[in-house]
């Protein structure tokens, strides 16, 4: 068997009985999590004129989109997957080499599921094995060092989760999964100088590509079997060698992918927990000199103004919640980092334009030894007084040694949803979301539908 048919015997194989009670609950809050993210996004520009342009080309109205309507699958993926994706406020999972956002792979694995009229527990297992496909091949195979994007993986995540969803067999599984990762790599540059809507769009567009090629592979189409280990295939040409044995696979690795606490990149997560404490002591703005921020190389090179692009050019919610300076300036200002902190105003405003270039951040070789079982960062700031005050951390709430649970996801669903849905409305999405296992998945999707 080649590595991809390995795959996707594990997928094959993979059932609900395979699921702890943990991570039944894990992914449960995961959902909810990426549900509220969406629903949150449900005004931003970027999101709707993608849905304007698929509206006017059309598509069966086989799958709901979030906030009402349906359209086929792919499309489906494609819109709904930009709204999870688009505030940036979706889970993660951290290594060494490589950062994802598996929640990523909701809408698709919902649209494919909604579409078989699958269960919620084939949903949960769909989206089990996603997980599991995109945060293994990002441990042993990262590619961000060589200058490719997370979505590289992901595409052979979403291609084994939506196969699963659509009952596909093993071998329509495996060409599914061959054909979307050799076609749909892409490039680091996403995410590096100056920042634009791709950012958010880059892995939904993928996702509905590689849903579709789900559907190609289920009429028949097949792919190059060797993508994985053939000449000139993903190891040879991408990651370099790598070994994973799926036959020794579980779908347990949802408990160690994190949630973000704050409207902001992964890695800043503790440093705004870091500077809100500052905050709670009484340093205020108009009384810094300058901020000194110590932390890990991965949140300096992605951040913090390494390799990745200086980061105190910021005029866009793009570049602001990848800019380390100016998300720790809006956080001292305001208080909080939440979609308030992106819009334009407030991105453009004077005072926390001044303040972000009065931030230096450099990375610590002790604290980047810590990562990613923690997420360590100092910052000292000098105040106009000469006083300094400094406060170190290790993580924040909603990180591994601190997760969030289903009280406290439900906290942040409740706000991002607040002004978009009723009370009525938001406790039906909590209760489909909640028994998930227990329903078949439409009995979600309508929930989601309220235009």
């Amino acid at each position: 068997m080649t590595c991809v048919e390995e795959l996707a015997a594990f997928v094959q194989e993979s059932n609900f009985e395979d699921l702890s009670s943990k991570s039944v609950e894990q992914l449960k809050i995961r959902v909810l999590d990426a549900l509220g993210c969406a629903i949150g996004a449900l005004h931003s520009q970027p999101v709707n004129s993608i849905r304007k342009l698929e509206s006017e080309f059309g598509g069966s109205p086989l799958c709901t989109l979030i906030g009402g309507g349906k359209t086929a699958p792919d499309r489906a993926a494609l819109i709904n997957g930009a709204l999870v994706r688009y505030l940036d406020f979706n889970d993660s999972f951290l290594s060494k080499g490589e950062t994802c956002h598996p929640s990523d792979n909701l809408a698709s694995v919902l649209a494919a599921s909604e579409y078989a009229d699958a269960s919620g527990k084939d949903f949960l297992v769909a989206l089990a094995v996603a997980y599991q496909v995109q945060c293994r091949l990002s441990e042993v195979a990262p590619v961000r060092d060589k200058g490719f994007d997370h979505v590289t993986q992901g595409a052979y995540a979403v291609a084994a989760g939506v196969s699963k969803a659509l009952g596909l067999n093993p071998s329509k599984t495996a060409n599914a999964i061959a054909i979307s990762g050799t076609s749909l790599n892409a490039l680091r540059v996403t995410r590096t100088g100056k920042l634009s809507n791709w950012k958010g769009i880059a892995y939904p567009f993928m996702a509905s590509c590689a849903l579709h090629n789900a559907f190609l592979a289920g009429a028949g189409i097949t792919g190059p079997l060797e993508v994985f280990e053939g000449n000139k295939g993903f190891m040879d040409s991408i990651a370099g060698r790598f070994e994973i044995d799926w036959r020794k696979e579980n779908l347990e690795i949802v408990d160690r992918t994190i949630l973000k606490k704050y409207n902001a990149e992964i890695h800043s997560q503790s440093a705004i927990d870091c500077i809100l404490s500052l905050r709670k002591q009484g340093v205020r703005a108009q009384d810094v000199d300058s901020i000194s921020v110590s932390i890990f190389d991965v949140a300096y090179n992605i951040i913090g103004g390494g390799e990745e692009g200086e980061k105190k050019s910021v005029k866009t919610k793009e570049e602001a919640d990848h800019s380390l300076p100016y998300i720790l300036s809006v956080a001292l200002i305001d208080g909080e980092v939440t979609p308030e902190q992106y819009t334009h105003k407030r991105v453009m405003g004077v005072d926390v334009q001044a303040l972000l270039k009065k931030i230096q951040v450099t990375p610590s070789t002790e604290l980047s030894k810590r990562f990613p079982k923690a997420m360590p960062c100092e910052i000292t700031i000098y105040l106009n007084n000469g006083k300094t005050v400094t406060k170190k951390v290790e993580d924040y709430e909603g990180f591994l040694t601190r997760p969030m649970n289903l009280a406290g996801a439900t906290e942040k669903f409740s706000s991002l949803v607040s002004g978009f849905i009723d009370e009525e409305r938001k406790g039906g999405i909590i209760d489909a979301v909640t028994c998930l296992e227990n329903i078949e998945v439409r009995k979600m999707t309508e929930s989601l539908s309220f235009s």
